[in-house]
């Protein structure tokens, strides 16, 4: 249950391998968002199950908040992304398939909003999702992802592409872009910069 009607309930996704800046990144801006705007969103990790799962290159074992079936209603899932050998296991393990994808699948259908990190947007291949959307990925999965997605606009040469109810982002640092770019449509440019403040993250000042 959400504390305050106007709190967006913010569930990011946790897989075995998951690349740990794409999740940790995103998760802090949001986090951080809390601080300038108390109460803004609720962030919570979801995951298959409750049983912990192995971060990239195994350096961590991390224990999801909820399991699919357990979880608030999200407002929005943040799917980060992993390296791209798993990533195409990922593509060819069925019930990760009709499971945890097919989750995201029915809460987007349902108007939730998906927000891809890196190559979490290529992991959604053969959801429907991506369909007749402009996407991106890491640059090392364009070509794969235009191939695995011929009813999507793959964008180059760009840090994310906002399509109101899909959000996808370029590699791993620009999840962090992205969702300083959400914070500031979401709750103002002046909250946006304190973040960026927070951060001490130079990269982030928008140029408007």
């Amino acid at each position: 249950m959400k504390q305050d009607p106007k709190t967006m309930n913010v569930a990011f996704l946790i897989y075995d391998q998951v690349e740990a800046l794409d999740l940790n990144g995103p998760l802090d801006v949001f986090v951080k968002a809390n601080v300038v705007h108390p109460n803004a969103y609720h962030c919570f990790t979801v995951g298959k199950t409750k049983e912990s799962v192995y971060m990239e290159a195994n350096t961590m074992a991390v224990i999801p908040t909820y399991d699919i079936h357990s979880c608030p209603q999200p407002d929005m899932i943040v799917v980060p992304g992993a390296n791209p050998e798993h990533i195409m296991k990922y593509l060819k393990d069925n019930d990760f398939q009709e499971t945890v994808l097919q989750w995201i699948k029915t809460h987007y259908d349902a108007g939730t909003v998906v927000f891809t990190v890196c190559t979490g947007s290529m992991l959604l291949s053969g959801t429907g999702i991506l369909e007749n959307h402009d996407i991106t990925t890491h640059s090392m999965l364009l070509d794969a992802l235009e191939q695995y997605n011929p009813e999507a606009n793959v964008i180059r040469n760009v840090r994310y592409v906002d399509q109101e109810e899909l959000i996808t982002t370029a590699g791993i640092t620009a999840g962090i872009d992205a969702a300083l770019y959400l914070i500031g449509k979401h709750l103002g440019k002046e909250t946006m910069d304190n973040i960026i403040d927070i951060f001490e993250y130079q990269n982030g000042k928008s140029e408007s």
